[in-house]
């Protein structure tokens, strides 16, 4: 699948994009929430798999209007070429995202909140980061701190 890309920020074209793909998600508040998360971080296009979810109610911007939004049977699948796939996932070789180096072009791979993202995905991504908490976080929350973090770290936030 053919996707186009062209991300801008602050009036100019930036360099590099990131995208989202969720793996099974189990509310629709998540994806919505997700969407909106997308939509404000200046996402290329959210993917997800998996169909656990009636609607995405909590997306009152519509992201899905503005930005791709795909709907996959396997988001090894879609990943756009030369795109670093990047799992978010507690595990103990994970790199914790405080000192992770985001790469200029990104695949962020999240999995749902009863679940892992298991061998099988972790076995085809690149990188794997944690976000050090107490305890796990939501779905919804774990996107907006991973792409604020994007955000805060990159040479076009200040």
């Amino acid at each position: 699948m053919e996707i186009a890309l062209n991300v801008r920020g602050k009036g100019e074209e930036m360099r590099g994009y990131y995208a989202v793909g969720l793996i099974s998600p189990k509310t629709p508040a998540n994806v919505g929430s997700a969407l909106r998360a997308c939509d404000v971080y200046g996402a290329a296009f959210l993917a997800q798999t998996g169909n656990r979810y009636g609607d995405h109610g909590t997306d009152t911007f519509k992201s899905y209007k503005h930005m791709p939004f795909f709907r996959v049977d396997d988001l090894k699948e879609i990943i756009p070429k030369d795109c670093v796939p990047v799992a978010v996932e507690l595990l103990p070789n994970a790199r914790s995202l405080v000192s992770y180096t985001h790469p200029e072009r990104a695949f962020y791979i999240f999995g749902p909140e009863d679940g892992t993202l298991g061998e099988k995905t972790i076995s085809w991504v690149r990188d794997v980061v944690y976000i050090p908490t107490k305890r796990c976080m939501n779905l919804a929350a774990t996107v907006n701190v991973v792409l604020y973090d994007r955000l805060a770290k990159s040479k076009d936030s200040s």
